[in-house]
């Protein structure tokens, strides 16, 4: 599908479609980064390909061969040759200590480290973020700084969310990977992406409508050329772009449909997603997710940039809320690890 026509057409309709019904997902982020679904799945592990351009089959493994398979616990983890980053929580006291090895620690004042059942996943402590009730926006966040810019990146964790988490609207609610999103060390939330400047793809659950259950389904937000508006698209695995979703969305012609994910609050799931920057001049970008180890969502035939010197440079994990009337809730990370190839989930020792 031809890029300049498409970005014609979305102009044209954004604006007018962009607050109608479950099409108004695009929405403003704060200045920071800001056994459930998997089951429904039909794919077959991380493994599964896809033969569209960019699909799993150019990145991923089998079932079983990610690095974690060779570190149970992930210990020693964070010395394998692949491994950028790794972080399970277990050696800090004090919220303040996160900026040991995090670039980036927004609202202290609502972050701790758990250690009580049932909040930790793996090891003694996990990192908590917490969203007070208020109407006011807020974003829990940290976020580490590449040494090494890449066009391709692997990030893993565990997460948990509190019931009842009631928000409904805009809520940046996982993890982020990103290239130059951010400037002189702000976010640039509102500017789209314009190939040269910077994209931004973050794995969340969107919840559009309250007859919609929480936390809502698995989707990437996405800042790159081809976005239908000011603020990022939402790209879902059944294919479905937010805002207008009576507009198709080109994945390729391997892009293969699948079921929406949506996981039960109260349960640690394991996300993993990959984002691998285009070929400037190619339509060979790729975003793939898998839950639990179970591929998900595979997203090929993208463009992120048109040169190459923009390249990823930044990921974190975040908390963020629009509006949060309903009560305080709370949300739990833990086993965190940033990668150039596969990760998989934690073996069990």
């Amino acid at each position: 599908m031809d890029r300049a026509l498409l970005g014609a057409a979305w102009i044209g309709l954004s604006l007018t479609l962009l607050a109608c019904g479950d099409d108004a997902a695009g929405t403003s982020e704060a200045t920071s980064s800001g056994s459930g679904g998997a089951g429904q799945s039909s794919s077959s592990g991380p493994g599964s390909t896809s033969s569209g351009t960019g699909g799993q089959g150019a990145g991923g493994g089998t079932s079983g061969s990610g690095i974690a398979s060779s570190y149970p616990g992930d210990q020693g983890i964070e010395a394998d040759p692949a491994v950028l980053f790794a972080d399970g929580f277990e050696t800090y006291t004090q919220p303040s200590d996160l900026e040991s090895r995090w670039d980036a620690v927004y609202q202290l004042n609502r972050i701790r480290f758990a250690t009580e059942q049932g909040r930790v996943r793996f090891g003694a402590k996990s990192l908590e973020f917490e969203v007070p009730q208020q109407t006011a926006e807020l974003s829990n966040a940290v976020d580490k700084i590449l040494g090494e810019e890449r066009d391709e990146l692997y990030l893993r964790y565990y997460s948990r969310f509190e019931a009842p988490f009631d928000v409904v609207g805009s809520s940046h609610n996982g993890s982020s990977i990103s290239a130059h999103y951010f400037t002189n060390g702000q976010a640039t939330p509102g500017v789209p992406a314009d190939g040269s400047n910077k994209f931004l793809v973050n794995l969340e659950h969107w919840r559009g409508e309250a007859s919609t259950p929480s936390p809502g389904h698995l989707n990437v937000y996405v800042y790159h050329p081809e976005q239908r508006s000011q603020w990022g698209d939402h790209f879902f695995p059944t294919g479905m772009v937010l805002p207008n979703s009576s507009l198709p969305f080109d994945f390729g012609s391997g892009f293969v449909s699948r079921p929406d994910v949506l996981p039960a609050l109260d349960d640690w799931h394991c996300y993993e997603y990959r984002v691998r920057a285009n070929t400037p001049g190619q339509r060979d970008g790729a975003i793939t997710i898998w839950v639990d180890g179970e591929l998900v969502a595979d997203f090929g035939n993208l463009v992120f940039r048109d040169v190459a010197d923009l390249r990823i440079d930044r990921f974190g994990l975040s908390f963020h809320v629009g509006s949060n009337p309903g009560g305080a809730t709370r949300k739990w990370y833990d086993n965190v690890v940033a990668a150039t190839s596969y990760i998989g989930p934690v073996k069990q020792p």
